[in-house]
């Protein structure tokens, strides 16, 4: 039996030894090919990695100037030139605030309302390569500064944009126009600023399919204010009943109706003098009188003249016998909100709902961001973060910082400009009272407004909008994009060619071995 087994062995190895000699290239070109097996993976793998890289991105930029009434500021915004459709591409590249008051500012003298912006666009010009200038589009618009002095003198207010236009003109860039922008638009760009930062108009185009309800879409709602108007828009839950107050638009492939509306003469500046002037008291003996508004301590003379110039407050003129009045601040918050109400109308509203002035406004609905000078005045007492900013809170702070006298207050703030400073305390009652008895915010929801600076590096406020619109870059229906993204198919390339070479070193490792020569051997 050993023997028999010693025989088989012997035997066994011979086959394999003939079968070496009839096949020699059989084991060489399972190797051959393995290899050129990897390979042919490697240069796949290789090809699509090479293949979906980003190209270097071509960077376009556009210029639009806010033209405030109160300042103007210049912004450039660049974006990758093959990816204009995207949303959230778009961002700010620089921003300039230009020294001085707003164009509006310049009417007796209005050559120096072009000359005003020299500074901010020499910058723009240094900020933006040589070779993108004369591709770079600039807007200025205008906003309720001139639309005041629009009503005030029409011819002034066209020589002041003759002005910026000249000056505009004079730099090498596409000159698109220089004009004054409707509330509407302020407030509809603001709208569109704030959702195209936050990425909701990508979002809902991706989330709601075609037979959704488009209220259901995620929406932020633009509470802006400024020196001389403020505006409110939002998606309301409830159809519009004013076409006035409506804007339909299709962004994305979604389909949004938005109100909005603006209240000219409602910004924090010009809502100040409004204020005074509603509360001047005729049958006073001479020419000082209280006022809540300011701080103990703080005395401001005003000439009714200048009080009185205004068309915000031209309907307001009282036969008073003298030219200025002192105003003596009395530092009470409460009592600042009761003055502040007499400049609202509560009673004339023939609409199932209003905000004031008998203008109509549907529920509110929704968060919102709150931009401009509600972020500043609200910043600045330190009211921005939400676990602090109950209506209740936001009350009751603001009963503290109003009472503190004058004195106390410049030495706490040494560096804020006196006009800003005494100001502070009828802003913050002003904007608690627009908010809660003009808009109907309440305590519960309070905590839905967030007010905002920047969404990521940009501004909010209505000029990214602005110049969106104008260039196009929102398409009505969503873009076209790949089923994968880059990422994602270079991973899946990967794990798959990873699976065809295990696939075939098993193949190799079951099915390339020698056969074993299967005749029988008799001893």
């Amino acid at each position: 039996m050993p023997m028999m087994k010693e025989k088989e062995l012997k035997l066994y190895w011979h086959d394999i030894h003939d079968m070496q000699q009839k096949n020699p290239w059989h084991r060489k070109l399972i190797v051959i090919l393995t290899i050129l097996f990897i390979v042919g993976i490697i240069v796949i793998v290789s090809t699509a990695i090479i293949q979906n890289k980003p190209l270097p991105q071509k960077m376009k930029y556009g210029i639009v100037l806010d033209a405030g009434s109160s300042h103007t500021s210049l912004y450039i915004y660049k974006w990758p030139a093959e990816k204009e459709n995207d949303t959230g591409v778009v961002q700010q590249h620089h921003a300039c605030n230009v020294k001085g008051p707003g164009i509006s500012s310049y009417s007796a003298k209005t050559d120096n309302a072009g000359k005003s912006l020299s500074e901010c666009m020499d910058l723009a010009k240094t900020s933006i390569p040589d070779v993108r200038h004369s591709e770079t589009p600039v807007y200025l618009g205008a906003t309720a500064g001139m639309r005041l002095l629009r009503e005030q003198d029409d011819m002034a207010s066209e020589n002041v944009l003759t002005s910026v236009a000249n000056t505009l003109r004079s730099y090498p860039f596409k000159y698109e126009g220089a004009r004054i922008i409707t509330g509407q638009e302020e407030g509809a760009y603001g709208w569109i600023t704030v959702n195209y930062l936050q990425g909701n108009f990508q979002k809902n185009s991706r989330f709601f399919g075609p037979f959704q309800d488009t209220q259901a879409s995620v929406t932020l709602g633009a509470l802006d204010l400024g020196g001389a108007s403020t505006q409110i828009t939002f998606v309301p839950q409830e159809e519009i009943e004013s076409e006035e107050n409506s804007l339909h638009f299709r962004l994305y492939g979604k389909d949004y109706n938005v109100y909005t509306h603006s209240f000219l003469c409602y910004g924090k500046d010009q809502a100040l003098n409004l204020t005074v002037a509603i509360n001047l008291k005729i049958d006073e003996p001479d020419n000082v009188q209280e006022n809540p508004c300011f701080h103990v301590g703080y005395s401001k003379t005003i000439s009714l003249k200048n009080l009185y110039k205004s068309p915000c407050t031209a309907k307001q003129k009282k036969n008073l016998r003298m030219d200025s009045v002192v105003l003596n601040g009395t530092g009470n918050a409460s009592k600042c909100r009761e003055n502040v109400l007499k400049i609202f109308n509560f009673s004339d509203c023939t609409s199932s709902s209003c905000s004031f002035n008998g203008i109509y406004q549907p529920h509110i609905y929704g968060s919102f961001g709150a931009f401009s000078a509600y972020y500043f005045v609200m910043q600045f007492l330190n009211l921005t973060t939400h676990h602090e900013t109950s209506l209740a809170k936001v009350k009751e702070k603001m009963e503290y910082f109003c009472s503190t006298p004058w004195a106390s207050v410049k030495q706490r703030f040494p560096t804020v400009k006196e006009k800003y400073l005494s100001e502070y305390c009828f802003s913050g009652n002003y904007i608690i009272t627009l908010l809660e008895n003009g808009y109907s915010f309440t305590e519960d929801n309070w905590n839905t407004i967030t007010f905002i600076k920047k969404i990521g590096n940009s501004d909010a406020g209505w000029t990214l909008g602005y110049m969106l619109n104008l260039t196009n870059m929102i398409p009505a229906e969503a873009p076209s994009s790949p089923p994968l993204p880059y990422g994602g198919y270079v991973a899946i390339m990967v794990i798959f060619s990873l699976l065809l070479l295990a696939l075939c070193t098993i193949g190799y490792i079951f099915f390339g071995k020698p056969a074993c020569n299967s005749q029988k051997h008799i001893i």
